[in-house]
């Protein structure tokens, strides 16, 4: 399992934004095929638990992205 992760670390750092939003693409494809396949009367369970995973991912990920700006932007100041 260590090796799966090494691996996934690896190929994070050789990847840049482009290859991030192709896996985004990747990811949200593959859950619409799978909305479509939800049988109708789980939908609304399955959209709330979506609703509740994209929160509480989504929040991480700006924060970080935020964070950095900010550094950033600290920098620049410092440089200036």
């Amino acid at each position: 399992m260590n090796k799966l992760f090494e691996s996934a670390n690896r190929y994070m750092k050789e990847s840049d934004w482009k290859d991030l939003s192709l896996i985004k693409f990747c990811l949200a494809s593959a859950g619409v095929l799978i909305g479509i396949a939800i049988p109708a009367r789980y939908r609304k369970i399955a959209g709330i638990a979506a609703g509740v995973i994209f929160t509480a991912t989504y929040e991480p990920l700006m924060e970080k992205y935020f964070r950095i700006l900010s550094e950033e932007k600290e920098l620049k100041t410092e440089d200036a």
